[in-house]
């Protein structure tokens, strides 16, 4: 489990640099949690990858794996999801600088459904072992993340 938490917070310390080099004046500790949380997720989903595709091979390609077995991941995940669900659901209300009236809550949705298509690619089509070709593939998960922008950009500029 040291693995994935050592990756994990190397995307959160990215997320952490990048807030500083943009000089972001009011940054949500929430969208830190958050990003953990999401890291996390598609570290384990690729974990996950890894042990259906490669089966009984999967630790000569990564001695840790020999730590994980399906039942294990499928556990986290559960935990994971539920907590980036809940930690983006806590950023729409607490956070400083959002509209006071909470439209920001109405992108939970989005959240959640993006989160549930990803468990669907990785549950029922047995992909994860690349995010960011997911992200280039999937044409639900696009549509999915460009409504979200859509509605981020009304919800903080227009409403």
């Amino acid at each position: 489990l040291l693995d994935i938490t050592v990756v994990t917070a190397g995307f959160v310390l990215r997320i952490a640099a990048g807030v500083s080099l943009i000089e972001v004046q009011r940054f949500s500790p929430w969208l830190y949690v958050f990003g953990g949380f999401l890291a996390l997720f598609m570290i384990l989903g690729k974990r996950r990858h890894e042990l259906v595709l490669l089966g009984e091979n999967a630790v000569n390609h990564r001695s840790i794996l020999a730590e994980y077995n399906l039942d294990l991941i499928d556990r986290l995940l559960s935990t994971v999801t539920t907590s980036a669900i809940v930690s983006y659901s806590l950023y729409t209300f607490l956070a400083e600088g959002l509209p006071e009236n909470h439209v920001m809550m109405l992108t939970i949705p989005f959240v959640l459904y993006a989160i549930f298509r990803y468990m669907y690619l990785i549950h029922v089509r047995h992909e994860g072992g690349a995010p960011e070709e997911i992200l280039l593939r999937d044409r639900s998960m696009q549509v999915t993340l460009l409504f979200y922008a859509i509605l981020v950009f009304i919800a903080l500029y227009i409403l």
